[in-house]
């Protein structure tokens, strides 16, 4: 096997852009010491609420404690079901699972690789409390077909946007005249993802478009009851220390993280589009190559994953001629959450996930990666592709 030359992503080119700022941060927490929530992560909660233009921020210790306290303050309970898309990492669905609730699962869109709104009314039951839509590789979900859907049966809504942070969701009013009275898409239009549902859930895992320096998550709402049900939820299940009222978590943001977060966030705007500019050299060099599919470029994209469809049965061995060549590129993901054996037999067929769970290549992408490097692998993916 060849060594690497570009992998699926390097993080060293930003830490190396902000490492004097980075630094600063660590030693600023180090001589406080105060390491864990405190006066840092407010701070960070407080930026990030107002970056974000949500009423509540609440740093936790993951991506998936931010799902599962999500739906706990809301009072997703036992016996309630949750639907959700198959296509996603497992987290979506085990946060589910972990707060006693089933998931059920609804295939996706082809085009956006996100649950279909169309397909969501017909899965509802008498147990159905939520919706849970994932802004899959950064690509915002259809937040007003959902909103609408949640309105009518009186759901809860909680956004998985572990890959999505910085992502707007524009709205699907193109085209509109100035007499639309559909004020539900008008008025979600030009929104951050994690700011339309009920609860937002995001992860700051390292390689997320705004990623820590180890886990974190946060939570995010309008909700002022919801929002001190998480807070209580992350500590243990209390307000007040040793007056512990619920069973909870110990799920809290760490300051170390939480200072890197908030060096971060000031450049996350100049990442993203600097990642959707990457993307759209991407599908202008493979627009018109014979056996792949290139994703969605559409406006609010935020590109965590630049992931093509290949076509026939040629994903597989492709993959192994770009590492063969010297290019990372990984399959998120190769096996539907309801095809995994924890779920296996339990649910009906959902097509499309099926279909491309066996299609999806991810290339290589970070906000540095070079221009030469995507003419490079994007003239090796059509050269070895014509091979196979």
């Amino acid at each position: 096997m060849s060594e690497i030359k570009i992998p699926i992503l390097n993080l060293k080119p930003q830490y190396q852009a902000i490492k004097d700022e980075i630094q600063t941060a660590i030693n600023q927490v180090l001589d406080s010491g105060q390491f864990i929530l405190g006066p840092t992560v407010q701070a960070f909660e407080a930026d990030v609420a107002a970056y974000l233009g949500v009423k509540h921020a609440i740093g936790v210790n993951s991506g998936t404690d931010a799902l599962v306290i999500g739906l706990r303050a809301m009072g997703i309970m036992p016996g309630d079901e949750v639907i959700t898309t198959p296509f996603s990492f497992f987290a979506t669905a085990e946060s589910i699972s972990n707060v006693g609730a089933k998931p059920v699962f609804v295939d996706i869109q082809p085009e956006t690789f996100n649950i279909d709104p169309c397909l969501v009314e017909a899965a509802i039951t008498a147990k159905t409390k939520a919706i849970m839509p994932v802004h899959l590789y950064g690509n915002p979900a259809a937040m007003a077909q959902l909103m609408d859907i949640a309105t009518k049966y009186n759901l809860k809504v909680i956004e998985d946007c572990a890959q999505a942070f910085g992502a707007i969701y524009k709205g699907d009013c193109t085209g509109c005249n100035q007499n639309c009275q559909d004020t539900t898409r008008h008025l979600l239009q030009d929104r951050y993802v994690g700011t339309i549902g009920d609860v937002g859930a995001f992860s700051f895992f390292p390689t997320k478009n705004l990623g820590a320096y180890g886990d974190g998550g946060l939570i995010t709402t309008n909700d002022d009851e919801v929002a001190e049900m998480a807070r209580m939820l992350r500590v243990h299940g209390s307000k007040e220390r040793y007056h512990n009222v619920m069973l909870g978590y110990n799920s809290r943001l760490d300051a170390i993280q939480a200072a890197i977060l908030q060096v971060k966030l000031r450049y996350i705007d100049e990442w993203n589009q600097k990642r959707c500019l990457i993307a759209n050299t991407y599908s202008q060099y493979l627009a018109n190559v014979d056996g792949v599919i290139t994703p969605s470029t559409s406006e609010g994209h935020v590109f965590h994953q630049y992931t093509v469809r290949i076509l026939g049965d040629k994903r597989d061995r492709l993959r192994q001629s770009l590492s063969d060549a010297g290019i990372g590129a990984m399959i998120y993901y190769p096996i539907p959450q309801d095809k995994l054996p924890i779920y296996l037999g339990e649910y009906p067929q959902n097509p499309v996930s099926d279909q491309l769970g066996r299609q999806v290549l991810s290339l290589p992408m970070w906000p540095e990666l070079a221009s030469e490097q995507v003419d490079y692998v994007t003239k090796t993916l059509q050269c070895h592709l014509k091979k196979l």
